[in-house]
C-alpha cells in the first residue's frame, strides 16, 4: 500500500471536497490554461449544453487569435486544442452526438487560422487534428444524420484541405456516409473536376510570389491544386466502396506504371482476388533507378506470385531482395518457408554472403541486428580500414552490440568515429567523442591481445599529440 503522502487519486479524495477546492483554486491562479478545464469540467457538469457554450467560445477565441506561437509556446496551444477536443468528446459526444459533430467540425476547422501562425516542424499540432478528423467519423455513426448533409460537408471540408487536416476524412467517415452519402460525395467531386477554371482578368489577379519565370498567380496554384483534391478524394471513396476498377482509374496509364503506384494498384487487385492481373500490374512498372530499393514494389510482387500459388518464384524474389538490399525482413521471410533444419543451412549461407557485402557499412549493420555478433567482430577485424567513423548511425550501436563479448571490434568502432570527429572538427560530436574515448578505456583491460592493432595507451597518445590543442574536446575527457 502506497505511504498516505503519495500524490494518487484515493489519497487526494481523502482531504475532502472543501480543502481539495481551495487548493485548484490556488493552483490555477495565474494558470489561464487551468483555469480553462475546471471551467469546462463545471459547464460539464451542469449540463452537455452549458459545456458546449463554453468550447465554442474558446474554439472562438482561438481562431480570432492573431499572436504567433513558435515552437516553444507550441506545448501550450497543443494542450489547449487537445483539452478542446476532448471535451467535446467527453462532455457533449456522450449525451448529445449531433452537438458534439457539429462542434468537432468547428474544431477541426481551427486548422487553417492556426497553422497561420504556427509553427509545427515537429507534428504534434497536425496530430491532434488528425485525431480531431477520427472522432468527426465516430461522431457521425453515432449521430445518425442525414447522410447527404454529412457529405456536403465533407466536400467542403476537402476542399479547405490547405494543411492535409483531412487527408483522412473519407475513410473515417466512410461508415457514416454509407452507399448513398459516398456516392453523394462522389458526384458532386465528380461534377467540380468537370467545372472549366475561372478565368480571372488580370487585375483580379492575386500575386503571391515571384520566380524566374516572373509573378507567381493566386489562381495558378489553386487550380492545380483543386484538381489533386479531387483525384485523391475519389481514390479513397473508390477504395472505401471496394471499386478496385475506380482506383485505377484515377490514373492515367503511364502514371501507373510508376512502382509505388503500381504496387498500390496490385494490392487492391489482390485484395479483390485478382492475383493474375496484380501481377501484370507489377511487371509493367517502369524503374527509373536501377538498383534503388523499391520494397513497396517488391513486396506486391512477392504476394502476387503467393496469390497465384508460384510459392518458388515468390521465394526466389525474398531471396533477391536479400541479396541485393540485404533485407532482413526479407530474409526472414524466405527462411519461414523453409522446411525444419534447411533454414539453418540457408541461414548459414546468408550471412557468409553478408560477410561478403560489398558495401561495408551495409554488411556491418545488418550482421550486428541480425544479430550475429561473431560475424559482425569478424567483419570489422578483417576490414577496418573501411570503418567510417561518420556512420555513428551504424557504429554506435555496433559498438554497443559488441562491447560483451568482443571489445577489440568495438573498440575499433569506437576509434573510427573519435577519429572522424578530431580529423574533420566537428565540434558538435565532441561530447559524444569524448564518451566513446571513456568506453575505449574501460574495454582496454579486457583486450587481450590488440593484434596488429594500436594498444589503448598508443591510441591516446597519437591523439593527443595530433589534435592536443583541441582543449574543447579534452576537457570533456575525464
Amino acid at each position: 500500500m502506497a505511504p498516505k503522502h503519495t500524490l494518487n487519486a484515493q489519497n487526494l479524495e481523502a482531504l475532502g471536497a472543501k480543502r481539495l477546492a481551495e487548493l485548484l483554486i490556488d493552483i490555477s491562479s495565474g494558470d489561464a490554461a487551468a483555469k480553462r478545464r475546471l471551467r469546462l469540467a463545471l459547464a460539464g457538469a451542469q449540463s452537455p449544453a452549458d459545456a458546449a457554450r463554453e468550447i465554442r467560445k474558446r474554439l472562438t477565441a482561438i481562431a480570432r487569435s492573431r499572436s504567433f506561437v513558435d515552437w516553444q509556446n507550441r506545448r501550450s496551444l497543443a494542450e489547449d486544442l487537445q483539452t478542446q477536443r476532448r471535451a467535446i468528446v467527453n462532455h457533449v459526444g456522450k449525451s448529445d452526438p449531433r452537438e458534439a459533430l457539429d462542434l468537432m467540425w468547428s474544431f477541426v476547422a481551427l486548422a487553417s487560422p492556426v497553422f497561420a501562425r504556427c509553427d509545427d516542424s515537429s507534428g504534434t499540432v497536425i496530430e491532434i487534428f488528425h485525431e480531431g478528423v477520427s472522432d468527426l467519423g465516430q461522431l457521425a455513426e453515432a449521430a445518425k444524420g442525414d447522410t447527404k448533409d454529412l457529405a456536403d460537408r465533407a466536400f467542403q471540408a476537402l476542399l479547405d484541405n490547405d494543411y492535409g487536416q483531412f487527408d483522412d476524412l473519407v475513410a473515417e467517415l466512410s461508415p457514416a456516409l454509407g452507399d448513398a452519402g459516398l456516392e453523394h460525395l462522389k458526384s458532386r467531386l465528380v461534377a467540380l473536376s468537370k467545372e472549366p477554371a475561372k478565368k480571372l482578368v488580370e487585375h483580379e489577379r492575386k500575386k503571391i510570389g515571384w520566380s524566374t519565370g516572373g509573378p507567381i498567380y493566386e489562381d495558378e496554384i489553386a487550380d492545380p491544386h483543386r484538381a489533386r483534391v479531387i483525384e485523391i478524394a475519389l481514390r479513397d471513396i473508390a477504395d472505401a466502396q471496394g471499386d478496385v476498377d475506380a482506383f485505377i482509374a484515377q490514373y492515367d496509364r503511364e502514371t501507373r506504371k510508376v512502382p509505388r503506384i503500381a504496387a498500390a494498384i496490385a494490392e487492391r487487385l489482390l485484395a479483390a482476388g485478382r492475383a493474375a492481373e496484380a501481377l501484370q500490374t507489377i511487371e509493367a512498372a517502369k524503374h527509373k533507378r536501377s538498383g534503388w530499393p523499391e520494397f513497396e514494389w517488391e513486396d506486391a510482387r512477392i504476394a502476387a506470385l503467393d496469390g497465384l500459388e508460384r510459392s518458388d518464384d515468390a521465394q526466389t524474389a525474398r531471396w533477391s531482395c536479400f541479396e541485393r538490399f540485404l533485407s532482413a525482413r526479407h530474409l526472414r521471410d524466405y527462411l519461414k518457408q523453409l522446411p525444419d533444419f534447411d533454414d539453418i543451412e540457408a541461414e548459414s549461407r546468408a550471412l557468409d554472403y553478408a560477410e561478403s557485402f560489398k558495401p561495408f557499412s551495409a554488411a556491418l549493420s545488418f550482421l550486428a541486428a541480425w544479430p550475429a555478433p561473431d560475424r559482425a567482430a569478424k567483419l570489422v577485424l578483417n576490414r577496418t580500414e573501411e570503418l567510417d567513423g561518420d556512420r555513428y548511425e551504424v557504429l554506435s550501436p555496433v559498438a554497443d552490440a559488441l562491447a560483451g563479448k568482443h571489445p577489440l571490434a568495438a573498440t575499433l568502432a569506437l576509434r573510427a568515429m573519435i577519429e572522424f570527429s578530431l580529423d574533420h572538427g566537428r565540434s558538435s560530436r565532441y561530447k559524444h567523442a569524448a564518451r566513446h574515448f571513456q568506453e575505449c578505456a574501460s574495454l582496454a583491460p579486457a583486450i587481450a591481445d590488440f593484434g596488429k592493432h594500436e594498444t589503448h595507451e598508443s591510441f591516446v597518445a597519437r591523439m593527443r599529440s595530433k589534435h592536443g590543442k583541441k582543449s574543447s574536446f579534452w576537457s570533456l575527457v575525464t
